[in-house]
């Protein structure tokens, strides 16, 4: 399969992965014969890449880190407590909900049972989903990478349940934000930037004191907007004052939202997203902690095109995991832009001298 952007899709591609709903049920399944109006529709509901089905790479699969079943269960349980909270807001009232915190716990069960038998796996782009709200995809994502990193990290069963509760509710007192600045499809004024950014504590504010969810997770929701060197929200705080799970949070957090496509600006690729979370090294986030999310990312993500510094052009196959900075390329063209009747792999990792110029999206 090969990663392709929605603008370079055309009529009589087929899909090489599935995409899901808002509900977290799938809604295209693989091999779906795409038309020119499907494009259209999947470009006006916010997906930026897609995966195709090609001859060339039809060897090349992805597994997928957490089931549909696993999917459909956290995705429903987000939708549905989300929007109660949103309606007692409504009704300018809030009552504790003493099963949200256990329905939250049993599906982060299974979760982090799906994500252990993928202990070992890269973090891949997973934002192939259309989705009205953009919030309930974004926790779900920032879950398993939080998740994924906790495992990475050695934390025990209950560490990751905290961690993953945290994740998975970071942003929850969105649900208190008026919908007009909520779903803006512009950049936010600074008084509504003010109001957003109420956000931190009234998901705190929110979970504190629901059963079932541990206080260190409200602490998440909490401390996830606040940066190293003080600079953050709601409190100014930094370095230690900062819990490591809302560093992980926080960190993820920030690229989820830099590789999500939003109607104000386009989504970037994860070596776009990287160099940015960069410039913030030891000032926004705390540096061991970037550095280990950043040999936890497929940078490359398998099926993406790249042109390498000879000038050939290739598909990413495969991801080192001990070098993923350095992927396994199929190399399809030559510098000319002629296509090879002989393909060929090339490691990265073992090739040292050969660098990837550029992902080259106008590749298909």
């Amino acid at each position: 399969m090969r990663l392709i952007p929605i603008h370079r899709c055309e009529p009589g591609m087929k899909l090489g992965r599935k995409i899901y709903n808002e509900e977290g049920l799938v809604l295209l399944s693989e091999q779906v014969e795409l038309t020119g109006g499907l494009i259209r529709r999947l470009e006006q509901m916010g997906i930026a890449y897609i995966y195709i089905a090609d001859a060339r790479t039809e060897d090349v699969t992805i597994p997928d880190l957490i089931s549909d079943d696993t999917r459909r269960r956290v995705m429903f349980e987000i939708r549905s407590n989300f929007k109660r909270i949103m309606d007692e807001a409504g009704r300018k009232r809030n009552v504790v909900q003493p099963t949200m915190g256990k329905d939250f716990r049993n599906v982060m069960q299974v979760l982090i049972d799906d994500l252990g038998s993928h202990k070992d796996a890269m973090i891949m782009l997973t934002n192939m989903s259309i989705t009205d709200l953009y919030l309930y995809e974004h926790s779900l994502n920032v879950c398993i990478y939080s998740t994924m990193l906790g495992m990475a990290d050695g934390y025990n069963r209950e560490e990751l349940m905290t961690l993953g509760l945290g994740a998975l509710l970071h942003d929850v007192g969105k649900t208190k934000i008026p919908v007009e600045i909520l779903h803006k499809p512009h950049a936010l004024s600074e008084s509504e930037f003010e109001t957003m950014k109420k956000h931190a504590e009234l998901g705190f504010r929110i979970l504190k004191d629901e059963p079932n969810i541990p206080l260190l997770s409200a602490h998440c929701a909490f401390q996830h907007h606040e940066r190293m060197n003080g600079t953050g929200y709601p409190r100014g705080i930094g370095g230690e004052d900062i819990h490591d799970y809302a560093k992980w949070i926080g960190l993820v957090d920030s690229y989820d939202a830099m590789i999500s496509h939003r109607v104000y600006r386009k989504a970037m690729l994860p070596h776009q997203a990287m160099e940015m979370l960069y410039t913030g090294s030891g000032t926004l986030y705390e540096q061991s902690k970037l550095e280990a999310f950043r040999d936890k990312v497929a940078l490359y993500p398998v099926g993406v095109s790249v042109m390498l510094h000879s000038g050939e052009k290739g598909v990413v196959v495969d991801i080192n995991s001990s070098f993923p900075q350095r992927p396994i390329i199929r190399v399809l063209q030559d510098a000319e832009g002629q296509d090879l009747k002989q393909m060929y792999e090339i490691d990265l990792s073992k090739n040292l001298n050969v660098m990837i110029a550029q992902v080259n999206d106008q590749f298909v």
